[in-house]
Parts: C-alpha cells; structure tokens; sequence
C-alpha cells in the first residue's frame, strides 16, 4: 500500500526557508498533545511525555495499515512553548516555560483508533505520562515561519528575525490563545542527528493589526 508523508503532500507547512519568513494559512490539525512544564533539557516530565506521544504514535501506525489499509509516516514531534507573561519570554531562561509536546495525526485516525493504541501501549510498557496524552485539534490559522538550521541554543537570532518581520510588516502575534505560544517543529530527529544539522522550523500565529483571526482547539470527531 502507499506510504502517506503528511511533510511532502503539505509542502508549505514543513518546508519553509532558512532565509526569509513566510507566511502561511494553518488549517486545523489534529495532534496528541501532551501539557507540561519546566526545562526541557533538564525536566523527566517532558523526556516521559516524549516516550508515550511516540510510543502511542508508532502503535496508530500499525493499526492504521492494518485495520484502514492506510500507512503513513509518523510525523516529528513538536512543541508550543509560553510563559504566563509572554513579554517575558526568554529563549535561553527555559525553567519557567510551560509547554505542549505534540505530534500530528492523520484526519483519518479517529478517537476510537487512539484509544485502542493507548490500551495496546499501556500492556506492553509502563509509561508515566501515557495517561495525560489527549487526542485534539488545533487551528492557528495566518502564520508566520521560517526555518532554523542548527543547536536549539542558537534559536535566538531566529526567532528574533521573525518577530522583527512580523513588526514591519503590519502584522501582531495573535492574542487569541494558543497565538501567543511559540511553536516549533523539530523535523530533524535529535537522537540520530549532530546539532549542527538540526532543523527546526519556528511559527508564529499572527494577525492582521486591528483585525481579528480566530485561532481555536476543538476535538476531532471520532
């Protein structure tokens, strides 16, 4: 059967330049998410949370092609990422930052596919985190991204030119929640990649100045 690789056939969501920003329209998608918080370089909870959206993920996989006959790549893992006060927000000071780690699922896979995956995963492995992982829908709508290549520890500069772009460019972060988290989507997989090779695309929700985009979470159908 084919393979489907959400990366290929949605070529501007995941393949942005590393020079300029763009911006993009994200239709609503459908993630298992799990929320958290602290340091991700230092904090257990986010390395479980980690293991049981990728353990739940491979196991959709498997159950997909089996019972739909549809198989597909399993997408990279990726992050929203605040502080309670965003002004405050600082790329190198991350023992404040709260987080949702999050992979995105196929609009085929329903509710009930998860929960059998979760009952699957859950005989087979003792995950603390396995429990809090939820199955929803996340609708950011005008973006702005732009691709960073290199260490996480070097996001700064990035992240700097995108928000200098969306300031020149009559745009504002967009107020309505989750807009005014800070995205990322780790396409490189660190485990197998030297930090001078990563990738990592980083999005900003946007609006218009003095114009309203909705930005919501709803949960998929099952």
């Amino acid at each position: 059967m084919p393979k489907i690789d959400l990366k290929k056939e949605n070529k501007e969501l995941y393949n942005p330049s590393s020079k300029e920003v763009s911006i993009i329209d994200v239709p609503e998608i459908n993630y298992l998410m799990i929320d958290g918080e602290g340091d991700p370089n230092t904090s257990q909870e986010y390395q479980d949370a980690i293991e049981a959206l990728f353990s739940v993920s491979f196991k959709m996989k498997f159950i997909s092609a089996k019972e739909a006959s549809q198989d597909y790549v399993v997408m990279p893992l990726e992050g929203l990422w605040w502080v309670e006060n965003m002004e405050n927000f600082n790329i190198q000071d991350k023992s404040s930052w709260k987080w949702t780690a999050m992979i995105r699922q196929p609009d085929f896979i329903t509710k009930n596919m998860i929960v059998k995956a979760l009952e699957e995963v859950e005989k087979k492995k003792n995950l603390p985190a396995l429990s809090r992982i939820r199955f929803e829908s996340l609708h950011e709508g005008l973006s702005a991204q732009i691709l960073h290549p290199g260490p996480y520890s070097e996001e700064e500069a990035t992240v700097k030119k995108l928000h200098d772009f969306i300031k020149a460019n009559s745009y504002e972060f967009d107020g309505n929640m989750p807009g005014e988290k800070h995205h990322e989507i780790y396409i490189s997989d660190i485990r197998r990649t030297k930090p001078e090779k990563l990738k990592t695309i980083i999005r900003q929700p946007v609006r218009r100045k003095n114009k309203i985009i909705s930005a919501d979470i709803r949960n998929p159908g099952t």
